[in-house]
Order: structure tokens, then sequence, then C-alpha cells
């Protein structure tokens, strides 16, 4: 392939581009705010579980606790009208006698189901102590989130004005540089992430080995606008003035 030095030469400027490019790329995806907010979100995930099993728990001892209650109640109701209808004195003396027996049955009734209801109550008021304190974490958790990605947004927005700015010029150079010579480059950059390197002081940009003499006596009778690639990486060679040819 020929191409004359100055298109060659631009290849160098393509290739500071690109590269830079690609750290903004690299960048982008290894923002230390990535892995914190990966992490966060995975116990938030934990702690969202955690929640629906407690807040399922609590509501079923609420109910729990709506029958006790309902059923404390019932034997309450039952009892006044007991003593109702034993105060009124309405009755025969055999009656009177079986509404205060009931009475006392209805007592030890009402004092059973009044420690089952406080029972229920110690366990839900546990309960509703875990999913508060669930919430609680899960609300700093959420803040902590929104400060991470927050955090993320303000650099991944900087990194994309640098790429904006870094990437204006590529267009025109890639223009300069000519089809046939960027096809090529970017085939070789597609495997060896840089396309082009100058050669400086008889080593390769590239893989920064030094050429033999029997290389650089190749490449210094060849004409200057032959296109050369390393023997090594296969990059291009871009020739330069501090090449040591």
């Amino acid at each position: 392939m020929k191409a004359d030095p100055a298109r060659q030469s631009q290849l160098l400027d393509l290739q500071a581009i690109d590269t830079r490019l690609s750290q903004i790329d690299h960048a982008r995806k290894t923002l230390s705010q990535h892995a914190e907010i990966a992490d966060l979100e995975g116990k938030a995930r934990l702690l969202d579980d955690q929640l629906v099993r407690s807040r399922t728990e609590l509501g079923d001892v609420q109910r729990e606790l709506a029958k006790a209650d309902a059923d404390v109640q019932q034997v309450r109701d039952r009892a006044t009208r007991d003593q109702q209808r034993l105060d009124s004195g309405v009755g025969t003396a055999k009656d009177l006698t079986a509404i205060q027996h009931e009475l006392e049955s209805l007592g030890r009734r009402q004092a059973a189901l009044e420690e089952v209801e406080l029972e229920v109550m110690e366990r839900a008021e546990s309960i509703q102590n875990d999913v508060t304190e669930l919430e609680r974490g899960r609300a700093e958790l959420t803040e902590r989130l929104s400060t991470l990605e927050s955090a993320r947004d303000d650099r991944l927005a900087e990194l994309d004005a640098d790429a904006a700015n870094v990437v204006a010029p590529r267009d025109r150079l890639v223009e300069l540089v000519g089809e046939d010579l960027v096809t090529l480059y970017d085939k070789i950059r597609a495997t060896s992430v840089t396309g082009a390197a100058p050669l400086r002081q008889r080593r390769c940009g590239g893989c920064q080995l030094e050429l033999n003499p029997v290389e650089l006596g190749r490449i210094k009778a060849a004409p200057a606008d032959e296109v050369i690639r390393c023997d090594e990486c296969r990059r291009i060679l871009v020739r330069t003035p501090e090449s040591g040819l």
C-alpha cells in the first residue's frame, strides 16, 4: 500500500485520539461508583426481601391480634349482660345462681383470653420494631445510593464532555488520512488495540521491540510513501525524524 508521509504521520494523531477515547471508555466502565452501587443494590434487594417477609408476618399477627381482641370483647359483652341481669334481680333463685356461676366462668375465660391477647400484642410489637428498623435501614441505603448515583452521573457527564472534545477533530483526520489507510488501521486496531505506532530509536512504539538490522535496512530502503508494518506486532509503523534509520 502507498500513502504519502503526511497521511502516514496523521495516523499518529488519529491513534492519539483513539487511545484517549479508549481511556475515557475504560474510565466510564471502571468508575468506583459502579462497584459500590452494585454492592448497595445487592444489599437493597436483601433488605427488600426481609421487609416483605416481616411485613407479611406483621400482617398475619395483626389479624391474629384483631381476633384475640374480638374474643376478649365478646366475653366482656357477655359478662356485662349477665351482670346487668344479676343486678336486676329478675328471675328465680336458680336462674340467678346460674348467672353467678357463668360470670365466674366468664371471668376465668376473659383472663385466659387476655393473656393470649397480651402475648400476641408483644409479638406484634416486636415484629413492628423489626419492620421499623428495616425501613430505617432501607431509607439510609436509598439515600446512599442516591448520593453515589449522583456522583457517578456527574463523573460520566464529565467523561462524555471530554470525549466530545477529543473526538471533534477525528472525522477531519479520517478524511485527511484516506479511506484505504484508515481501513487497514481500523482492522489492525480491532485486534491490537492500537493500529499505528511511531518508529523511534529503532523501536516499534507499539510492541516496544527493537527492530533487527535487516528489518531496519529494509525500511530505510523503502520509498517514503510505502506503508510499512512491524514484523512482530503487525502495526503500521510511521517513520519519524527520531526513527534512527
